[in-house]
């Protein structure tokens, strides 16, 4: 049935309440996005999300909305500490999947003779592709216990980074309330080999030159000039954040029966969040979330090896450092202001990004001034963005915008689309070096696979939820 959509302005539209509807769906997009949209199912995928209890203010859907498990990826929800419930699938199998941005002293001209002995050995460094695993960094028991319960400060303690690095993580790289007890051996096994890896998917390291500068101010304030060399990392919890998903997928599933939760999807599955399934996922999630940080830090750490090995210069000279690491698919406990009342909120971001305004307190005092940095990768051919949060995304998205360009193309259908095509040569056509595992992965992430991301960071800057500061342009991808 196709679901009933109202436009609002250019760039927001509404889902009425209907049915069994709690609120209503307010979904970010262009016009030209809306005619695609209308002919998908991640529509009504926010309407289900609006059936779901405790459920405070819209269910939204950020411009890169796509068909997800049970929410939609680019889906946002915030829930009531009281009357609300948690769901996995509003996560996410990959539990904190997100991205880190890097800024270095170095310009194109520096780095464009080294790139292919670069690409070659960040491809080495850091394993990548489906099950990729570290053969010489093992955790021990306790070891993935620490990383559990501390995140990327376990990493840092080991040397392998700095107190400024986790000053600029989101939650300073670790989610508080983690408790490994309630994750299971399967889960634990999975984790102790594959913290420092990329996995697969549309996981990657990029290189990158800054292209173009959109707000000089803000890019001022953090540190980036036209021409300027960045990495990008983005990857999330591996198999360990994947098991921690199934697991308690089967768990919410008995607990929505349990306590008489109406499911319009099974993939809703979900627990109130005073339940102890509900207590309980939430500090599995945490504890998934936690391994996400310290990969990225680790991974973090290879890559200022590996630039320092092959440019022969050291970290001073590089200045390698972190401007920010977001999560993409989390629940967390935030406070916000609702109908002029300051409300303890679950916040469910499903392929979205947290972008809090100027002045918010839980952004590095050095971004203060300009709002929190939200980084947004397009695809492996094209672009990507460094935006700011505004007061805008605060007041209607919970403080939250989009993550990416977002699918419009299934993985099949990318790989139909790329079949006979030579994705390495086109990609050096255009000044890409390209180093993958796999070409069914590179397949997959081809760049008409994607929406262009321009649109996409568009419709977020129209609708005021955030600011864009910078183009990025990649010149090196590492691919899953």
């Amino acid at each position: 049935m196709a679901v009933k959509v109202e436009k609002i302005d250019e760039c927001r539209w509404r889902i009425p309440r209907e049915g069994a509807m709690r609120t209503e769906g307010l979904i970010y997009a262009s016009r030209q996005m809306m005619a695609v949209l209308q002919r998908e199912q991640a529509l009504e995928q926010v309407r289900n999300v609006a059936t779901l209890p405790g459920i405070v203010g819209p269910s939204l859907a950020m411009p890169d909305i796509h068909w997800g498990y049970g929410f939609p990826i680019g889906g946002v929800a915030a829930f009531d500490a009281e009357e609300g419930i948690v769901s996995p699938g509003g996560v996410g199998y990959d539990i904190n999947c997100g991205v880190r941005l890097m800024r270095s002293s170095l310009a194109v001209t520096d780095v464009r003779p080294h790139l292919k002995t670069l690409a070659d050995s960040l491809f080495q460094r850091v394993p990548s592709g489906v099950g990729s695993s570290r053969r010489d960094f093992r955790l021990n028991q306790e070891e993935e216990r620490q990383v559990l319960l501390r995140g990327a400060r376990w990493v840092v303690e080991q040397g392998l980074g700095t107190a400024e690095d986790l000053n600029h993580i989101e939650a300073g790289g670790c989610i508080d309330g983690a408790d490994p007890e309630f994750l299971s051996d399967r889960a634990l096994e999975r984790g102790r080999d594959q913290l420092g890896t990329l996995g697969s998917g549309n996981h990657f390291i990029e290189v990158q030159q800054v292209e173009e500068i959109h707000d000089p101010v803000a890019a001022d304030v953090l540190g980036l000039f036209p021409g300027q060399i960045t990495v990008t990392i983005h990857t999330g919890s591996r198999g360990l954040g994947y098991q921690v998903c199934d697991d308690y997928l089967r768990v919410m599933l008995r607990a929505a029966a349990k306590y008489g939760i109406t499911l319009p999807d099974r993939q809703l599955c979900c627990a109130p969040l005073s339940s102890p399934e509900g207590r309980q996922y939430l500090a599995a999630m945490a504890c998934a979330a936690n391994y996400a940080f310290a990969n990225r830090q680790l991974i973090t750490a290879s890559v200022r090896q590996t630039f320092e090995e092959v440019l022969g210069a050291g970290a001073e000279a590089l200045q390698l450092s972190l401007i920010y690491d977001v999560c993409h698919n989390i629940a967390k406990w935030e406070q916000h202001v609702f109908e002029g009342k300051k409300r303890r909120l679950c916040v469910h971001r499903k392929g979205a990004t947290r972008a809090f305004p100027p002045g918010h307190a839980e952004i590095p005092a050095c971004y203060r001034s300009i709002g929190q940095p939200v980084l947004i990768p397009g695809d492996m051919g094209r672009y990507s963005y460094v935006l700011v949060g505004t007061a805008g995304a605060m007041n209607e998205t919970f403080g939250s915008i989009c993550h990416g360009a977002g699918r419009v193309l299934s993985r099949h259908k990318a790989k139909k689309a790329a079949r006979g095509r030579n994705i390495f040569a086109e990609l050096a056509d255009r000044g890409i070096l390209l180093r993958a595992a796999g070409r069914g992965t590179v397949a997959e992430e081809i760049s008409e696979a994607y929406k262009d991301v321009t649109e996409v960071v568009g419709v977020v800057q129209q609708a005021g939820i955030g600011r864009i500061v910078a183009r990025l342009k990649p010149m090196a991808v590492i691919k899953g």
